[in-house]
């Protein structure tokens, strides 16, 4: 087979797997546009609402940063795992407490960008208005379809020893 042929078969044929290789490549891009620091002050913009929200005994608003399949792990309580089951649960709080409010302290949102966590410090007030107490929280949550962040795993305990 002359040269000439060759090189022009072998043009035809790198030109045939570049064709097949670049649809190939794209099929495993993912985004890498970091917007970890952008999702962490959505979430704690949302998060601080939603203290204040509790801090009102607002039901309604405080259950608004939860997804309708959330479960909120409360302590010396089932899993609550249906948004009934939610409300009754911040119901009962509201009742226990005159005054609760939280604050962050750490937020980690994952390189893929649609899972968060942050943990925090809360801090509540009983009826007598004389006795405190403190204690910490963990909330999970998922980024949505529009782009805002939802609450999908609630859970927190005080810091009193067990008795």
């Amino acid at each position: 087979m002359p040269q000439q042929t060759l090189t022009t078969l072998r043009r035809a044929l790198l030109a045939g797997c570049m064709s097949l290789a670049l649809p190939l490549a794209g099929c495993n891009y993912t985004n890498t546009a970091d917007t970890r620091i952008k999702d962490e002050q959505l979430i704690r913009t949302a998060d601080a609402k939603w203290s204040i929200a509790a801090s009102e005994h607002n039901i309604d608003a405080t259950m608004a940063p939860y997804t309708d399949d959330a479960m909120l792990l409360a302590p010396d309580e089932a899993v609550a795992t249906t948004p009934d089951a939610i409300r009754d649960s911040w119901t009962k709080t509201f009742a226990a407490l005159s005054s609760l409010s939280w604050e962050i302290t750490r937020i980690e949102v994952a390189r893929s960008g649609d899972l968060a966590y942050l943990t925090g410090k809360w801090t509540a007030m009983l009826p007598d208005k004389k006795t405190q107490i403190t204690g910490k929280l963990l909330e999970v949550w998922h980024k949505q379809p529009d782009g805002s962040w939802k609450c999908i795993a609630d859970t927190y305990n005080n810091d009193a020893p067990a008795k």
